[in-house]
């Protein structure tokens, strides 16, 4: 049963969208992946078990890609 979800919109090194956008689909958690046009350039669909978990995906496994230059992480509540 998921627990906690989040979106994590991510701003990536200059023409590097479509590697990062490979590497982020094979991190477990990661549900969804899309590019967007705007102030990001890349908004990600996180999902764990618990809030720790989420935690752990986005700060350990998406923050730590060289590729991703900044994150925003918006927790959801259902």
């Amino acid at each position: 049963m998921i627990m906690a979800m989040a979106y994590v919109l991510i701003n990536t090194e200059l023409g590097k969208e479509t590697e990062l956008m490979k590497e982020l689909k094979s991190i477990e958690g990661v549900k969804e992946v899309y590019f967007v046009y705007g102030v990001y350039d890349i908004i990600v669909k996180v999902e764990a078990e618990s809030v720790e978990k989420l935690k752990e995906v986005v700060i350990n496994k998406i923050r730590r890609i060289d590729k991703v230059r900044s994150t925003l992480t918006m927790m959801v509540i259902t």
